[in-house]
């Protein structure tokens, strides 16, 4: 009998697992055989004649051993009522099967069935003998009552009639329907000793495919060392094993291998063959053939645990990797465990169960059940516990050796061992883990230590740039930490390592001599920095400097001298949040490494990098805050770099020669103030994709030659708020008429435009042809050239804060999904904006980081917010009616590309897009409105989960915006993909959702926020699979007349009255029938976008 499911029950522990009652006639017969089946299957059933020890009282301990067993068989025969024992087992089994819920199955041997159900024949003069023997005893005589009671019970259950039929076949038949009602022999344990194991006991049975009993399946186990393989699989194995013909769990396919090659595995899996136990087999090629024969058409469950080479299994192999599955009958299963994924590759698994840490409540239920004895935590140790628990990050061998060395200790103690944890790890924790360090390459085990040491935001692609450059090989390497449960990388690129691997990683850097930093190959701690630089000992094997650092940095003297005796130094990282002030130095920076390939320090005191250092082996130089003025004097041989970052550095007032560095791809310079020019050189860097030139206030002018860079893809210029007051002539010569200020009719006059305002920023048609991200905000611009609708590529543009009235035409920008105008007081009318958005090819949903490796750290939700359309706060537009028709376009084309998207691999999707308008009304398409200013979310209200694709709300709000008066009300609209869970706090939600939204229109708008009444809508497939988009615009495009669309709920059916106040969710058939007006009036916007 198989299932896709299983499941638990709380049946009482017994010690046996069948007992059987038979009368001594058939014990060399029938039921001899029926025992030794019983053994093969592995059921354990009691046996008088060797569980009763001679010279006791038999009565007693049958009686005992009735009650301490599972399953009851009773094997009526001829003269089976003839035994007064028997009668008396049969009575006392009844009694038991009244009280607990146990089964009874008869099995008739060489007596008909009626006869002994209307207790005829052999059973009828077997009770007259009973009766006549205990006539005068009136206490047998009801006795024997109870056993014709009970003889009657039992013979008329279902059961099997062996008569002239052949015993083999018979028996085969009665053990497979014992094995049935026994079940897993796990259900008799209690269910408190695992904890967090139903909801992956039945993923597991789900990838396994228990119910498919036609095919023969290989899955694989795996996941880091102490994460519960073996205890899971276990698990399943004792739930499952009696469903299947011959089952075998080899325990530690490792060991064995090692102690007695791959011939004591097979020897182990042959042991398991039915009659078997003994047998003798000296050579792999005899017992292979021998597992063919008997398995092929056994339906089996064979589990191989921790296997950690491909040959250790080479027994169930032919000429090949790949598991010979046409060697079992169908419906078999096997399972590998091992941490290393590439193993189970190789034998050609079917899929592979990933075990993952435990969730935090079941982290929780297991370091309780250890730490206190209890299921809850005692109050004085409840913050204690948050932090066990996050430093072991739910790998349950890690919290069960803490909680256990933490029972019976008082506050202080765990305070104590806490500050000791936070340094190191248990011992018996570092031998689990060091087993799967041990079985790497060296060029892995480097790998392994360097992203242990390494700042937790380190990126996959900089691990491999990294790694490159140190002469690994680090694609290969990378899959072989993953595919040993090592580290993950999360969709986004980000390298996740579990804290006690981290810790192990540290442990061997510091194993040979832990007190003497200076004979480390990594450092990152920045106490242990500071003792080294205070030191005169030269850290000759010192490579990798990874800090983040503390508060208490800029409070701290900084010795420098030994910086330059660290000769082979090829990463120095000192990473830290803004300084207010320069932490203290102690002499000067004489000099550094040459090898140095990562040069990362916030708050670099010194005005210049120092004279001697050669970098031309310098990937990356990311110097935000410094203090300095110029690189270096002259030029230098940057051959090798590729992202400069001197952000925030206020003395700046030169970057360097480019000719030098022309494989830049990334240049942030962000608010240095004093930066008045770039280097026409830059024009050579055709591999520039990143330009940041934020807040640079007194940025004149842009080298002519920067616009000639096809290969920009990210161009910031908001703030500078005076380039171009002086162009230069060979600029004045290429600048076209169309794009010159909107003020300007003649020379003159662009001339004294430019004194207050920039009206010119693109220079030709043919600039950026990949340029995807555009930021003009707080530019002066009196005038945005038509040269801007020719960015193909152009993804997000920022318009904030300037002076134009009108805006070219951008309907030609199909990819743009992000467009913002913001605080723009002089604009009038609002820009052609395109008919239909292509998001297929657009990167912006999937949450670029467009920024340098580290980089400083910004809310959780504004990148999340990378698609969207906010006008805000443009006092003097006009056309307000063609708000509805914007918003309803943008909003309908925004939600089909989220839901038809399909996200690359390794990148992280965004879900969300807000849009911002000018309105003070909710469309009463959002079906739950509110006034007042929390928002409250209500998840009772979803209709179906399954088909629930995310929640779109609406919020009416103003603003205080840097001036005593109100803004005008605004709309915002959001829309977020989501799963709502049946079991979600709705008052979490609501608390959650209601941060989020007052956050993100407080950080967009750079304004305080108050909400006046909002609105949200659940929105399931059927609001996209019944609408189709045809087009937003009427045909008669000549006519420039727009389409007004309205999303509203037929007005007829409210009786021509807005709803008011909270509408409730439909449910069912209704939800459907009650949008219908709103797909009606949608209908011409939904043809098509061919999603």
């Amino acid at each position: 009998m198989a299932s896709s499911t299983i499941t638990s029950s709380s049946h009482a522990t017994r010690i046996y697992d069948v007992f059987v009652s038979f009368r001594g006639e058939t014990r060399n017969n029938f039921t001899g055989f029926l025992f030794e089946a019983l053994r093969r299957k592995g059921i354990h059933a009691f046996k008088d004649d060797k569980d009763i020890n001679k010279g006791e009282s038999i009565a007693p301990e049958l009686l005992q051993a009735i009650e301490e067993s599972r399953l009851f068989i009773v094997v009526f025969s001829k003269c089976y009522a003839s035994s007064t024992w028997c009668l008396r087992e049969l009575a006392h089994i009844c009694n038991c099967i009244r009280t607990s819920p146990r089964r009874v199955l008869p099995i008739f041997y060489e007596v008909n069935p009626s006869e002994v159900r209307k207790q005829g024949g052999f059973y009828q003069e077997a009770f007259a003998q009973h009766k006549e023997k205990f006539r005068e005893d009136k206490k047998k005589m009801e006795e024997v009552k109870t056993w014709t009671e009970a003889l009657a019970q039992v013979a008329n259950l279902s059961g099997w009639d062996i008569q002239n039929k052949p015993q083999y076949a018979e028996i085969e038949e009665i053990v497979r329907e014992i094995t049935n009602v026994l079940g897993p022999k796990y259900l008799c344990l209690p269910k408190d000793n695992l904890v967090g194991m139903e909801s992956r006991l039945q993923q597991l049975a789900g990838v396994l495919c228990l119910g498919l009993t036609n095919v023969v399946r290989v899955v694989g186990i795996c996941g880091m060392s102490g994460i519960g393989k073996t205890t899971l699989v276990r698990a399943l194995y004792e739930r499952i094993s009696h469903q299947y013909d011959f089952r075998c769990y080899i325990e530690d396919v490792s060991k064995t291998y090692r102690d007695s090659s791959a011939l004591g595995v097979q020897k182990q899996l042959l042991s398991h063959l039915p009659s078997e136990k003994n047998l003798e087999v000296f050579n792999m090629a005899d017992g292979t053939c021998l597992l063919w024969t008997r398995l092929r058409h056994a339906r089996a469950l064979i589990v191989f645990d921790n296997v950690e080479q491909v040959g250790q299994l080479k027994i169930f192999t032919g000429s090949r990797d790949t598991l010979l599955r046409e060697c079992l009958g169908e419906g078999s299963r096997i399972i590998i465990i091992s941490r290393d994924q590439q193993i189970l590759r190789t034998h050609g698994v079917d899929d592979v169960y990933q075990v993952r840490a435990l969730n935090y409540e079941d982290a929780l239920n297991l370091f309780c059940k250890n730490a206190f004895k209890t299921n809850y935590v005692i109050s004085d140790y409840a913050l204690l516990t948050r932090e066990v628990l996050s430093h072991a990050q739910g790998h349950p061998l890690a919290i069960e050796v803490l909680a256990s060395s933490l029972f019976g200790r008082n506050v202080l103690q765990w305070r104590s061992a806490l500050a000791r944890l936070r340094q190191t790890t248990s011992k018996n924790i570092m031998d689990v883990l060091r087993i799967s360090f041990d079985g790497l390459e060296d060029s892995e085990k480097e790998m392994f230590l360097d992203i242990a040491c390494f700042s937790s935001l380190f990126r996959v692609q900089y691990l491999e740039e990294f790694s490159e450059f140190r002469g690994y090989y680090p694609e290969y390497g990378l899959q072989i930490l993953i595919d040993k449960s090592l580290i993950a990388v999360t969709c986004d690129g980000d390298i996740f390592m579990h804290n006690l691997l981290r810790n192990l990683g540290k442990f061997i850097v510091r194993e040979k001599s832990p007190n003497e930093p200076w004979k480390w190959s990594r450092i990152w701690d920045y106490e242990d920095l500071c003792k080294l630089l205070s030191d005169d000992k030269t850290p000759e094997n010192l490579e990798i400097v990874s800090i983040e650092c503390p508060d208490t940095y800029n409070q701290r003297i900084i010795r420098t001298e030994s910086l330059s005796k660290m000769s082979r130094l090829k990463m120095f990282m000192l990473l830290g949040q803004y300084f207010p002030e320069f932490p203290g130095v102690l002499g000067r920076l004489e000099n550094l490494s040459n090898e140095l390939r990562y040069l990362i320090w916030t708050a670099y005191p010194f005005e210049s990098l120092p004279p001697r250092f050669e970098p031309d082996k310098i990937v990356q130089l990311y110097l935000p805050f410094s203090n300095i003025k110029q690189l270096w004097e002259g030029t230098k041989p940057l051959h090798n770099l590729r992202r400069l970052d001197l952000s925030h550095s206020k003395k700046l007032i030169d970057v360097l020669d480019f000719t030098e560095a022309l494989n830049l791809e990334t240049i942030n310079l962000e608010g240095c103030t004093q930066l008045r020019q770039i280097d026409p050189s830059i024009g050579h860097l055709r591999k520039l994709t990143i330009l940041n030139l934020k807040g640079c206030r007194n940025l004149t002018i842009l080298p002519y030659s920067l616009f000639g860079l096809n290969s920009l893809e990210y161009l910031n210029l908001s703030g500078c708020s005076k380039l171009n007051s002086q162009l230069s002539d060979e600029l004045m010569k290429k600048v076209h008429i169309d794009e010159a200020p909107i003020h300007s009719q003649s020379t003159s006059s662009y001339s004294r435009s430019h004194k207050e305002s920039v009206g010119y920023l693109l220079p030709s048609s043919s600039i950026f042809p990949c340029m995807r991200i555009l930021d003009l905000s707080f530019c002066n611009l009196l005038r945005i050239p038509n040269a801007i609708a020719n960015l193909s590529c152009l993804e997000r543009l920022d318009l904030i804060g300037n002076k134009f009235s009108t805006l070219p035409n951008l309907k030609q920008l199909s990819k743009l999904i992000y467009l913002r105008i913001q605080d723009c007081k002089q604009l009038k009318y609002l820009p052609e904006l395109p008919l239909r958005i292509d998001g297929r090819s657009t990167s912006l949903f999937y949450c670029p980081r467009v920024c340098p490796l580290f980089e400083l750290h910004q809310p959780k939700w504004f990148s999340a917010y990378n698609a969207g359309l906010y006008i805000f706060n443009c006092p003097k537009l006009v056309e307000r009616e063609r708000f509805t028709s914007i918003r309803t376009s943008w909003m309908i084309q925004m939600i089909q590309i989220i839901c038809k998207m399909q996200c690359p691999s390794g990148i992280l999707p965004c879900e969300r897009f807000a849009i911002v308008t000018p309105e003070s009304e909710i469309p009463s398409w959002f079906n739950n409105q509110y006034l007042g200013k929390f928002i409250w979310i209500d998840t009772s209200s979803v209709v179906d989960y399954n088909n629930c694709i995310g929640i779109a709300s609406c919020v009416i709000f103003t603003t205080r915006h840097f001036t005593p008066l109100d803004v005008a009300e605004h709309m915002c609209v959001f829309f977020n993909k989501l799963r709502v869970q049946s079991n979600d706090c709705s008052r979490g939600l609501s608390i959650t959702y209601h941060a989020e939204v007052i956050a993100n229109l407080r950080y967009v708008l750079k304004s305080a926020v108050e909400v006046k009444k909002y609105g949200y809508r659940w929105v399931y497939r059927e609001d996209l699979e019944l609408s189709n988009l045809t087009t937003m615009y009427n045909r008669d495009l000549l006519s420039k007349k727009r389409k007004f669309l309205e999303i509203e709920q037929n007005e007829g059916r409210n009786g021509g009255k807005r709803s008011k106040g909270r509408i409730s969710a439909e449910r069912g058939k209704d939800a459907v029938d009650s949008m219908e007006n709103t797909i009606k009036l949608l209908q011409n916007q939904f043809a098509n976008l061919g999603l």
